[in-house]
């Protein structure tokens, strides 16, 4: 499906509060993808993706942006922080990295997907062999003064009608391989059960578990058996090609801050120059196949508190032709977020209260009293942005959730400005005195 910007914004707003410009940047980049696929393969060879930094504090919206920028167009989408790498020659993690990780998140796309389409024949398989193993284990539980006719069709029925599902059978499944990791001596991860899981057939082994987890691995197992393997790499690398979304936060941590190039800077601008190339457009090698970056969209973020995007290499600067600034969060930014998006956090401890048979309900002012001290908080101590919300809901609810459990019937507890107030009195006060220092 191909959305517009304005529908892409329409549906970030659902589960993002302001941050206008970032999502009009994001919704832009989008769009320009799909009108690329529009053109000849002779100017898509040309269009090339303008790619992002966002510049703003942390818990203002950066990464959920572009996670559900991803997630609405179904892309392949990494996170990866640009602190876990080394400059090549050094022990860590190789900047090609975040391609592989790409590539395999993209890989467990087109398996799902894939999976999927052969639900139906792979559950005819499965259900053959759940039926045999109940079979095997009634009839040595003593139920044999029943025919064998009989006693597959009366537990065929029960298993149909779901009875079975906790039922514990015996039935052979692949055993998962042991992943172990070293590092090369030029920073390469290798991944020793990589290297030889496909060499040898996977070890099955007999195991005792209940129906309803049988059926999940054994259709995982026969799913796997009907997917084309070759397919679905091949459509995986032209997903990480042509719709791939690389996240790289925390960019401005190997940013020097103007003082000079020794020490640390060097490093740090050794890991920028190691970015570049992939940034710039490459092709990585992965145990899948060869992939080319040009058209991956990369978005940067950071906080650049201490730095500034200035203060990443010109060549680096220049991959990044879009720039936005982030907002900080203020009083209203907070009230909306606690009540108004799809997921918000009084949606989200309201339900999970209502386990315990808590009817939690706030009023109006008790959830501006609220937004008031994270605004404060964020001000007076460190910028943690909307992740101050759950600070400050957690101290909030702490006796209500420890209390809760030990009720048969439904409570009402509804939080008033005059609660928040006592809760929060101790900080209140430190508030208020804070105005006569000097």
């Amino acid at each position: 499906m191909s959305f517009t910007p304005k529908q892409i914004c329409e549906e970030l707003n659902k589960y993002i509060i302001g941050q206008d410009k970032a999502k009009k940047a994001v919704a832009i980049a989008l769009r320009n993808r799909y009108r690329r696929s529009q053109l000849s393969e002779e100017l898509q060879e040309e269009i090339t993706p303008k790619n992002i930094i966002m510049k703003g504090p942390t818990g203002v919206g950066k990464t959920e942006i572009a996670r559900r920028l991803a997630k609405l167009v179904s892309a392949p989408f990494v996170k990866i922080e640009a602190t876990k790498f080394t400059e090549v020659g050094y022990v860590g993690r190789d900047v090609e990295s975040m391609v592989r990780d790409l590539v395999e998140v993209s890989i467990r796309m087109v398996k799902e997907e894939n999976r999927k389409k052969v639900e139906e024949k792979a559950k005819e398989t499965v259900d053959k062999i759940i039926l045999d193993a109940l079979y095997i284990q009634r009839k040595a539980s003593g139920e044999s003064e029943i025919s064998g006719d009989e006693l597959k069709e009366k537990i065929k029925q029960e298993y149909n009608d779901g009875l079975c599902e906790k039922e514990i059978i015996e039935v052979e499944l692949a055993d998962a391989p042991k992943n172990m990791e070293m590092f090369g001596g030029i920073g390469m991860e290798i991944n020793i059960g990589d290297m030889f899981g496909g060499l040898m057939p996977a070890k099955k082994r007999r195991r005792k578990v209940s129906v309803k987890e049988a059926r999940k691995a054994l259709m995982f197992e026969e799913a796997d058996k009907l997917i084309d393997q070759d397919n679905v790499n091949v459509e995986a690398i032209r997903r990480v090609e042509q719709e791939g979304i690389i996240f790289i936060d925390e960019i401005d941590k190997i940013a020097s801050n103007g003082k000079g190039s020794s020490g640390p800077e060097v490093s740090r601008e050794g890991v920028q120059r190691d970015i570049l190339p992939i940034v710039e457009g490459c092709t990585v090698s992965t145990k899948y196949g060869s992939v080319r970056t040009d058209y991956i969209l990369f978005i940067a973020a950071g906080a650049f508190h201490i730095s500034s995007v200035e203060d990443l290499i010109p060549e680096l600067q220049g991959r990044f032709p879009i720039r936005v600034n982030l907002d900080n969060l203020s009083k209203q930014d907070f009230l909306k977020i606690l009540t108004q998006p799809q997921n918000a956090i009084v949606k989200q401890y309201t339900e999970l209260l209502r386990v315990d048979k808590i009817n939690l309900k706030f009023n109006e002012d008790a959830l501006e009293r609220i937004a008031e001290i994270a605004e404060t908080e964020n001000e007076t101590s460190e910028n943690i942005g909307a992740r101050r919300l759950h600070t400050v809901i957690e101290q909030l609810l702490e006796d209500i959730s420890y209390n809760a459990g030990n009720n048969d019937t439904e409570t009402d507890v509804i939080i008033t400005k005059e609660y928040v107030e006592s809760i929060f009195s101790g900080n209140i006060k430190q508030y208020n005195l804070r105005k006569f220092i000097i």
